[in-house]
């Protein structure tokens, strides 16, 4: 029986090469004329695996660290595989990591939340008593302030998941925000609300009250499941378009008061330093911003000259991302880009460039434009305005390099 389906494959391939695009198909390729051991035997039940787990031959497909960027791993990062990734969400597996006293591991049945400050009636809540308010399902990004503050002051990381990885985009179920404070009254005099964490470092950080009403919610599940005890299990803020390090894991208390605290994390931490010595106070929005993921240093082009995908990501911290343009040469022509997928506000959006590569060199740029008219800018341009001092806030348009062995590298173009 194999052998006789063996020589119809065979026999079909020679006779349709014309069909098949590629030399080995042409000539009878072993991968497809041969039955392969996956075809000869039965594989594991449906008791074997009881949570999924991505197939051993995508092993390699995981967050990576840069071991000199911080001095312990427990106050560090790892970078999500954005070349390895398409559409727009974030496997939950793969949200990129960014902890300041390590990852909090809490029994939910002893998780409390507490409302106090500036309200009629300070509140306690257990995890159930949350389940109990009206439920929201959100995608958005959340993207650290430092993603790609390595590159400031020149090409440093030489991969997308390294430059820009500091970033994922989920599927977040919970509670509205103001609701919650809503149950608990504020006050007239309420104009801040402070989260803190329940980890050891305590994170804090001051939000305006403008804000908490607005669009900020309590989640507690991601992509459908519980939130990941990396990503703040089993409560953390949702604040959306907002520098992560706002979104405080381990939600355990939310004071609000009249004025903001400046704790440690919005004043020695997460402060834009200009050129002139002074820093900017309270930048909190993610401006628009782009990257290409594929081809990239760490995906390279292997297939050689034809016709060849352009992959990459945009987002916004102030709408959706209509249109985003594509250059082959360093900024000299510009063409526009396919969007496709989901396109939702403070979310990460997919877009394509499809052409034929000649094998010539390329300078791969890809360049933002937001719903409110802001257009991605150059690292030259914001250097001019801001200097190299910061680590927080880089948007500038990426360059990757494309040699003519398809192979890409970090570099800069003036």
């Amino acid at each position: 029986m194999a052998e006789t389906r063996r020589a119809f494959l065979t026999a079909a391939l020679a006779g349709g090469a014309g069909l098949v695009a590629g030399k080995a198909a042409a000539q009878g390729d072993p991968a497809i004329t041969e039955l392969q051991p996956w075809s000869r035997y039965l594989g594991d039940g449906v008791d074997a695996r009881p949570y999924g787990k991505p197939s051993r031959y995508e092993s390699h497909v995981v967050r990576r660290n840069v071991a000199w960027l911080t001095a312990d791993p427990i106050s560090s990062v790892n970078f999500t595989p954005l070349h390895e990734l398409d559409g727009i969400i974030t496997p939950s597996g793969l949200c990129f990591e960014r902890h300041h006293a390590g990852i909090a591991e809490i029994d939910p049945a002893q998780h409390r939340l507490m409302i106090n400050g500036l309200v009629e009636r300070p509140l306690v809540f257990t995890m159930q008593d949350l389940m109990r308010f009206p439920r929201e399902n959100r995608v958005y990004f959340m993207e650290c302030a430092a993603n790609s503050g390595m590159e400031w002051r020149g090409a440093q990381l030489n991969g997308c998941q390294y430059t820009h990885g500091m970033i994922h985009n989920l599927v977040y179920t919970g509670v509205s925000l103001r609701r919650v404070l809503e149950e608990a009254g504020l006050r007239p005099n309420a104009k801040w609300i402070m989260p803190e964490g329940a980890d050891a470092s305590a994170m804090t950080r001051s939000i305006p009250i403008e804000k908490a009403l607005e669009d900020c919610m309590i989640a507690f599940r991601m992509n459908g499941e519980a939130l990941r005890p990396e990503q703040g299990y089993p409560l953390r803020l949702v604040v959306p378009g907002w520098e992560g390090n706002m979104w405080i894991k381990w939600l355990r208390r939310i004071e609000v008061g009249d004025e903001p605290w400046h704790h440690r994390e919005e004043t020695s931490k997460y402060t834009d330093l200009l050129k002139d010595g002074k820093a900017r106070r309270f930048t909190w929005e993610m401006d628009a911003k782009s990257v290409i993921t594929s081809p990239s240093p760490q995906a390279p082009i292997t297939h050689g000259t034809g016709p060849t995908v352009i992959s990459g990501m945009a987002w916004s911290g102030r709408g959706t991302i209509p249109r985003v343009d594509v250059s082959l040469d360093g900024g000299m022509n510009w063409y526009r880009a396919r969007m496709d997928g989901p396109s939702f506000d403070k979310s990460i959006h997919r877009f394509y460039f499809e052409f034929d590569w000649d094998g010539r060199p390329l300078l791969l740029q890809s360049r933002a434009h937001d719903s409110t008219g802001y257009v991605q800018p150059t690292k030259k341009a914001l250097r001019e305005i801001r200097g190299v001092e910061s680590i927080y806030h880089q948007n500038g348009i990426q360059t990757w390099h494309v040699n003519e062995r398809g192979e890409a590298e970090n570099v800069e173009v003036s």
